[in-house]
């Protein structure tokens, strides 16, 4: 059942990895769409660790009712990606100006 919350928010995560993809449109040298792979993979895979993390925390406190552990892991999935994406946004715009002065 811990996947369950995954599996809810994957096409929000779908949408926000497309938009994060997508924009802003140019530069689009290899070594951006390298970097925006592996910071997508990273958004991901920190999102499930999340999720499994917040799902053993539901399941660890017995008085919290069985919705409790799908809450915690999809606000520990939901944060893990957001954080991922947050942080690497800025990286992407300084490591942009680098790539249209010497495009790759």
């Amino acid at each position: 059942m811990a996947w369950l919350s995954l599996l809810l928010f994957l096409p929000w995560f779908a949408l926000l990895g497309a938009l994060y993809w997508v924009y802003p449109r140019t530069p689009r040298p290899l070594a951006r769409r390298a970097f925006d792979t592996a910071v997508l993979m990273l958004a991901l895979v920190l999102s499930i660790a999340g999720m499994l993390w917040g799902y053993s925390e539901g399941v660890a406190d017995a008085r919290s009712g069985p919705i409790w552990r799908q809450v915690l892991a999809v606000l520990y999935a939901y944060g893990a990606f957001l954080a991922v994406l947050a942080l690497a946004i800025p990286l992407r715009m300084r490591l942009m100006d680098a790539w249209r002065q010497r495009p790759l």
